[in-house]
């Protein structure tokens, strides 16, 4: 993912969070929020409760990867704010994949 692409700013993750529209399942909350740019953007969180820093960064390289597969099919010029939960710990990729690609 280029950086083009990446939501950076704590303002830009506050603003899409408090005025965005939310979308959850047990596996991930996705915020969106319009952004204005003929492209999307997209942030990633996951918690420290979840694991050490070894397994949030897998994590994020994990959900990157299925961003990177499917952006072509998503292009709205959307902010995406995408929170990893405890529920995608003990998911494949396809299934993570699916319930994501739900979420967008």
């Amino acid at each position: 993912m280029r950086k083009l692409y990446v939501v950076k700013h704590s303002q830009d993750f506050e603003k899409a969070m408090d005025k965005g529209s939310c979308a959850k399942n047990r596996s991930f909350v996705v915020y969106s929020l319009n952004n204005d740019l003929p492209y999307n953007r997209y942030g990633i969180s996951v918690s420290k409760k979840l694991g050490n820093a070894v397994f949030r960064n897998k994590s994020k390289r994990i959900i990157r990867s299925i961003i990177d597969n499917n952006k072509k099919n998503y292009i709205n010029g959307k902010d995406y704010i995408i929170i990893l939960r405890r529920g995608a710990l003990e998911k494949s990729y396809q299934e993570q994949e699916k319930e994501l690609l739900e979420l967008i």
